[in-house]
């Protein structure tokens, strides 16, 4: 199981845009030299998402949020939410030591 913890930042995002879940997701794309681009977005569910392809986690308050396998199994199982951005670009993200960036992203 994981722990997910969200600073004070995330926590008014969070109050702010309220949902039934949040979606971790992890989505890979092949460019044409042959490598590939990972992202992680944290997101409001939707209805297209099938919820048998994630695993559950929550915050303290019960906050429920649904990661993507494959992004499950290389995340630490304790790691923290935080909001980047500025303006209209400012977006619930998770909040990763460097290592554990290019674990997510890059293995």
């Amino acid at each position: 199981m994981f722990e997910v913890e969200a600073d004070a930042p995330a926590r008014s995002w969070l109050d702010s845009h309220p949902a039934a879940a949040y979606v971790i997701a992890y989505d890979v794309h092949r460019c044409c030299g042959g490598g590939k681009i990972c992202q992680v977005q944290v997101r409001k569910l939707t209805e297209r998402d099938k919820t048998d392809h994630f695993v559950s986690a929550s915050l303290d308050d019960g906050t429920r949020f649904l990661i993507d396998r494959r992004a499950a199994a290389r995340l630490p199982r304790r790691f923290g939410l935080t909001v980047r951005g500025f303006g209209r670009m400012k977006h619930l993200d998770l909040s990763l030591q460097g290592d554990q960036w290019g674990e997510l992203l890059y293995t």
